[in-house]
C-alpha cells in the first residue's frame, strides 16, 4: 500500500463478527487507525455476564483506541471524535449516523454492504438474498449519505450463491470479500483513483424493481408449510443458523437449521408430518416435502435428526 493510504487517519465503526473481517484487513496493511466506535458493553448470555462486541475485542488487543458511545450526539463524544482529526471514516455493520457525525471527515464516510446495491438495502442483506432464491449477491463499498444505503457507490463485487448454501456460510465468505473491496476501496480514495456512481446508473431495466432487507423478525421465521418446496427450503436456508426458522411439532416449537427438499406429491395432509421414528421426519407443503436434517426442539440442544429422533416421543 502506499504512503497516502498509510497516512490516511481513519476511524473504524462497527460491532459484530463481520466488521472485524474488515478492520482486520485495515490493520494488516498498516492503516492509521486513530480510533474504533463500537457498541457500548452489554449483558449477555445465561450467566448475563457484560459482554463486549467482537470489534472491541479485536481493537482492545491490537492496542486501539476505542470509543463506545451511548449517544451520537453526546457532545462529549463529538468533541473526542473531533478532536482525532480523521480524514476518512469506514462504516461496517453499525447503527445509522447522524449527519454531524458522518460528514465531520473531509473525505466523509464510506460503507461495507453486504448487497450489490441499490439492491437489498436494510440491515438483513445475505439472508434475504438467500430466502428470496437469489443466484448472486455481492459487496457494494459507498458514500453515506442521509438516506439509508443510497449513498454514490465506489466498488462493488459480485459472488455466487451456491445452490445449498446457508446463510452463515454465506456471511462468512461475504466478511472476508468485504474486507479485499474495503482495501481496494481505500487506497483508490487515497490516489483520487475511483469514480463514483449514483446508484439509479446500477439500475437495469430487468432489475428495476428493489428488493429490500429489513430487518428479521420473529413472523418471518415461521414456516408457512402451504407453499412450494423450493421457497420454505430457501427460507429455511436464508435464516440459518441465526434466528433459525421454525414449525410446530405437537405442542412445542421446533427450529430448522437445514433440510432437504423431497419432490413427490404428498399424500399427508399440508403441514402434517411423517416419520419412521429412527432415521427421518418430513412435514408435507404444496408440492412435496421438507425432510428435517438438524433441528432444535424448544428447551433443548441442537442436534442431527437421528439423535433427536432417539430420544423423541410422539
Amino acid at each position: 500500500m502506499s504512503d497516502r493510504f498509510k497516512n490516511l487517519r481513519t476511524i473504524f465503526m462497527g460491532t459484530p463478527e463481520f466488521a472485524v473481517a474488515s478492520l482486520e484487513a485495515l490493520v494488516n496493511a498498516k492503516c492509521d487507525i486513530v480510533a474504533v466506535v463500537t457498541a457500548p458493553d452489554k449483558l449477555a448470555g445465561r450467566g448475563m455476564k457484560m459482554t463486549e462486541s467482537p470489534v472491541k475485542k479485536y481493537a482492545v488487543r491490537h492496542h486501539l483506541k476505542v470509543l463506545q458511545p451511548e449517544k451520537f450526539k453526546n457532545p462529549d463524544f463529538l468533541k473526542e471524535l473531533k478532536s482525532l482529526n480523521a480524514d476518512l471514516q469506514i462504516v461496517v455493520a453499525f447503527r445509522m449516523l447522524p449527519e454531524i457525525v458522518w460528514n465531520m471527515p473531509p473525505m466523509g464516510t464510506i460503507n461495507v454492504h453486504a448487497s450489490l446495491l441499490p439492491q437489498y438495502r436494510g440491515a438483513a442483506p445475505i439472508n434475504w438474498a438467500i430466502i428470496n432464491g437469489e443466484k448472486e449477491t455481492g459487496i457494494t463499498t459507498f458514500r453515506l449519505q442521509h438516506e439509508i444505503d443510497t449513498g454514490n457507490v465506489l466498488l462493488q463485487e459480485k459472488i455466487e450463491i451456491r445452490e445449498n448454501e446457508t446463510a452463515g456460510e454465506l456471511h462468512d465468505r461475504l466478511k472476508d470479500l468485504g474486507a479485499q473491496v474495503l482495501l481496494k476501496t481505500v487506497h483508490g480514495l487515497s490516489e483520487g483513483s475511483l469514480q463514483e456512481t449514483p446508484q439509479p446508473a446500477l439500475l437495469s431495466t430487468e432489475s428495476i424493481v428493489l428488493k429490500n432487507a429489513p430487518k428479521i423478525f420473529t413472523k418471518t421465521c415461521g414456516i408457512d408449510w402451504n407453499k412450494p418446496a423450493h421457497e420454505i427450503y430457501n427460507l429455511i436456508r436464508g435464516l440459518s443458523p441465526y434466528p433459525g426458522a421454525f414449525a410446530e411439532l405437537g405442542d412445542k416449537t421446533i427450529k430448522i437449521f437445514s433440510a432437504e427438499k423431497e419432490m413427490i406429491l404428498p399424500t399427508s395432509r399440508i403441514g402434517h408430518w411423517e416419520s419412521d421414528k429412527k432415521t427421518y421426519l418430513k412435514f408435507a407443503c404444496a408440492d412435496g416435502y421438507i425432510l428435517l436434517k438438524d433441528v432444535q426442539l424448544e428447551g433443548k440442544k441442537r442436534m442431527l435428526i437421528e439423535d433427536f429422533l432417539r430420544g423423541y416421543r410422539f
